[in-house]
């Protein structure tokens, strides 16, 4: 299940609004019995949480990709790692390495 924050940032992402701080524009707080909006200061309406949780599928999406690529930067290495993984092997090699993985790491 996805989390409330993504959840909201798709619903502010389908509404126009590109970026959501969640220290100023949307405000949540977990009381033990799971997280809810406390304040809303953004200038789109309020949503419900039957229309966020219809943002359920594209959240999950979203969060499931950004585990490929923190993955992904993992496995590159570090640009002097490349630079070096380059200088030895040359770019093709490089090239070669960076497809497999992302065969190993396919985003949904």
């Amino acid at each position: 299940m996805a989390q409330l924050s993504t959840k909201i940032k798709e619903y502010a992402k389908a509404q126009g609004v590109a970026n959501v701080d969640f220290l100023k524009d949307v405000l949540l707080q977990d009381d033990g019995q799971g997280a809810y909006i406390k304040e809303w200061n953004l200038s789109i309406a309020k949503p419900t949480m039957e229309q966020l949780n219809s943002y359920e599928a594209q959240a999950t999406i979203y969060e499931n990709n950004q585990q490929v690529i923190a993955n992904r930067k993992k496995s590159y290495g570090t640009i002097e790692q490349q630079i070096e993984f380059i200088t030895e092997n040359g770019v093709e090699a490089w090239q070669e390495k960076v497809n497999q993985i992302k065969l190993e790491n396919p985003k949904e």
